[in-house]
């Protein structure tokens, strides 16, 4: 009977993939890109645990096992660009999402539908600059002897200073020009799950007596709460994934000491002194740290919230 429950279900599946068929067909490029780009390149990870040379390719490179992270964890300066690595980080992800919901719930409150739109045109606009015009625009509003920042320190009577000098001021300048360059982008869908809330609900509490801050705090950010813990769990996903060519194009000698991080080091290490296989390990280990940290996030979500990726 088991048997027969199993099969007459999995002809019942059959059955509905054969009639939404053509939905699924819009799938298919995404699912052949991330098999192309996300799936076979695993092969390249046995690089790792090899002494890699080209000439010879991964199937013919010699196996070494765990020589590249012995190397990697002996290295006296891994753990201070490490701990640069999780400083970045963490700062980035403490500032950029709390701001980043709160700036969009005061969108959703204070502002009118009409200059909402303004709004939300201004914000998103620095998304689609690229990293080499952030970092320039970085460069030239913090310049010590014409940049604006320093004009302005400067006419209210106070010195001028070399910001991109300071070793100190470099992850606030990575983090604040990240989130100036985001927020707006990033609000977008929390301003989706924002409009789906029933404006029925909404009315009926104002009609209960419910002040505005009520609503918001006992509907709003309710409605919108798994959106925010689906959108935190996969931040925290990528915490250690720092993008290299915004950091190496804010890099310079003075601050070097502070703005090495394993995505600049793995790039320093892999593409300028063709050590692959070392680069490889690097990579796979920060791989491993966004895993378990994912995996981890996910639980204490799914027990404190009901909320999580799986």
């Amino acid at each position: 009977m088991m048997g027969k429950g199993k099969t007459m279900g999995n002809k019942g599946l059959l059955k509905e993939m054969k009639k939404y068929l053509p939905f699924y067909m819009f799938l298919l490029p995404a699912l052949i890109l991330v098999i192309l780009f996300c799936y076979l390149p695993m092969d390249g990870l046995a690089i790792a645990f090899k002494d890699y040379k080209m000439a010879r390719g991964i199937s013919g490179s010699d196996w070494v096992g765990l020589k590249h992270f012995k190397n990697l964890f002996s290295d006296p300066n891994f753990y201070r660009i490490l701990g640069n690595t999780l400083k970045i980080s963490i700062a980035t992800l403490l500032t950029t999402f709390p701001v980043t919901v709160i700036f969009t719930i005061l969108v959703n409150e204070i502002f009118s539908k009409k200059f909402k739109s303004v709004v939300q045109t201004i914000t998103y606009m620095p998304h689609f600059l690229s990293e080499v015009v952030v970092c320039s625009l970085v460069i030239l509003f913090l310049d010590r002897t014409s940049g604006p920042v320093n004009n302005l320190i400067a006419a209210l009577g106070g010195e001028r200073t070399a910001f991109m000098g300071i070793p100190k001021a470099f992850p606030s300048i990575y983090v604040f020009s990240g989130l100036w360059q985001s927020i707006g982008w990033s609000s977008i869908l929390y301003i989706s799950a924002l409009s789906s809330i029933s404006m029925e609900e909404v009315e009926a509490a104002r009609i209960d007596g419910a002040s505005r801050l009520q609503v918001l705090w006992h509907i709003n950010i309710p409605g919108i709460l798994p959106t925010i813990v689906i959108t935190f769990l996969l931040r925290v996903g990528n915490l250690m994934s720092l993008g290299y060519t915004k950091i190496l194009l804010l890099q310079n000698d003075l601050n070097l000491d502070v703005s090495t991080t394993i995505s600049t080091y793995t790039y320093e290490i892999g593409m300028l002194q063709g050590q692959y296989s070392y680069s490889s390990a690097i990579g796979l280990f920060n791989n491993i740290i966004n895993i378990c940290v994912m995996l981890i996030a996910n639980q204490i979500s799914k027990k404190v919230s009901q909320v999580s990726l799986f």
